[in-house]
């Protein structure tokens, strides 16, 4: 075998093995990246209204008759699949404060139900004062829910929205 032969093998093993080096480094980060945008999101507690009324206390049931959530799921709810492969709902309910008070603090509880009435995904969120400041007396408000994660095989037969804290100015 030749001079020229030899150092051409050389330079070509040298090659593969600095390229199996390089793709090698670059699937660590890639797998890293897929493991973050795949994993579940982490279980902390969900978001809690301070200084609330909550369900149970004898004021919070006569504020819940005058405070209306209005909420129709084939007109107030939209599901849209990401390329991620899940699917997103968006929803916004009409909240009407019929209390005689300005309302400083609300929050939310959306649960999506299967067809046996079991939840399949449940947010709670508070719109007052994240999405708006305050809502006055004999005004209406349209907060926005984004609820993701769902699988596409996921049975979403209805959805139940329901006050779970106010708070007032």
């Amino acid at each position: 075998m030749s001079y020229a032969k030899q150092n051409m093998d050389e330079g070509d093993a040298a090659r593969r093995k600095i390229f199996l080096i390089v793709a090698l480094a670059s699937l660590v980060p890639l797998a890293g990246l897929v493991y973050w945008m795949t994993r579940s999101a982490p279980a902390g507690g969900p978001p809690r209204l301070e200084n609330a009324l909550r369900p149970g206390a004898p004021e919070f049931e006569q504020v819940r008759q005058s405070i209306v959530v209005d909420f129709d799921a084939d007109n107030d709810a939209t599901e849209a699949d990401r390329p991620l492969g899940d699917v997103v709902m968006t929803m916004q309910p009409t909240v009407r404060n019929f209390t005689g008070r300005t309302i400083n603090g609300l929050e939310l509880r959306a649960t999506v139900v299967d067809l046996q009435g079991q939840p399949v995904r449940e947010k709670i969120v508070i719109p007052i004062p994240n999405q708006q400041a305050e809502l006055e007396n004999n005004k209406i408000f349209q907060p926005t829910i984004n609820m993701d994660g769902f699988r596409k095989t996921d049975v979403r037969a209805n959805i139940k929205m329901e006050l779970t804290g106010v708070r007032f100015k």
